[in-house]
């Protein structure tokens, strides 16, 4: 499936009535898997990206580079759209622009741009926004710097737990007026906060965390929300996999005697042996 294809598969999510749960992916493995149970959508987040490339926690400390090259890692291992959390775009304005070339380079289905100032500022323990004016200029900047108009262009806003819902629902409105495909909230707490929101604007909305009050779909259907994100379990349980496959090793367990590893017939399907065996033996002469 080329990139253009999986935009398409993305907007028709923005575009349906149903509320999809992504899958949290972080290498192409994980996108393999998530692709292979039927998730619909993929979402590569910070934290999640933090961890796999420099074990990390998410302070902003991987390079666009960094995340770009994860990004096409993933995008190329299988069909499932991928949504990745690009921050803050890497800097200004003009970073933003960059960040959406190379992002859409990779192959990805969508991405998120957020007003928090990033990284954050000296002596200041907790998290900050830009300006409502430079976050318009970086929507406007975001969706200047895409080439395929599929590509999913996100406003994020965490204004609802650093500010306040009236700051959330103003900035809304303004990054809808400049054009982005859909609102991403994180801080969304209450029906009546989600309420506000929805009543101000028009786009799908996409929710960081869906529980409480939050928790029926029927609801947030109604209230346009097409994706509800549900945190980064795999690779917390995957860190945990390793730590406790490791430990079993360091301590003298046969490797014949270890509990909790994938089977071969799901190791063959994740890293797709038939299709390789398939193409060698069409190039290089090789028995099937």
């Amino acid at each position: 499936m080329v990139p253009k294809q999986k935009r398409d598969a993305f907007r028709a999510i923005l575009k349906g009535e149903n509320v999809i749960r992504p899958g949290s992916v972080y290498d192409p493995i994980s996108a393999r898997i998530a692709e292979d149970l039927g998730f619909e959508l993929g979402l590569l987040g910070g934290s999640a990206a933090s961890l796999t490339i420099l074990g990390d926690p998410d302070l902003l400390l991987i390079t666009l580079s960094e995340l770009a090259e994860q990004a096409r890692r993933i995008c190329r291992a299988g069909n499932i759209p991928v949504l990745v959390d690009a921050d803050h775009g890497y800097g200004n304005a003009l970073n933003v622009r960059r960040t959406v070339q190379e992002l859409e380079a990779a192959g990805v289905a969508g991405l998120t741009i957020e007003d928090t100032l990033l990284p954050q500022a000296y002596g200041q323990a907790k998290p900050q926004l830009i300006s409502l004016e430079e976050g318009v200029g970086k929507m406007k900047a975001a969706l200047g710097g895409r080439l395929d108009s599929s590509l999913v262009i996100v406003g994020r806003t965490g204004a609802a737990s650093i500010t306040n819902i009236d700051d959330a629902v103003a900035r809304a409105k303004a990054y809808e007026a400049a054009g982005v495909d859909a609102l991403f909230f994180t801080g969304v707490k209450t029906r009546a906060e989600l309420n506000a929101i929805a009543s101000a604007t028009t786009l799908p909305i996409i929710l960081g965390t869906f529980d409480g009050e939050l928790s029926d779909t029927v609801f947030l259907g109604i209230h346009r929300v097409r994706v509800a994100n549900q945190g980064h379990a795999p690779i917390a349980a995957a860190t945990q996999a390793v730590y406790e496959t490791l430990k079993a090793l360091r301590e003298g367990v046969s490797p014949k005697e270890l509990k909790g590893l994938p089977s071969t017939e799901l190791t063959h399907r994740v890293m797709r042996e038939a299709d390789v065996k398939a193409r060698s033996a069409e190039v290089l002469g090789l028995k099937r």
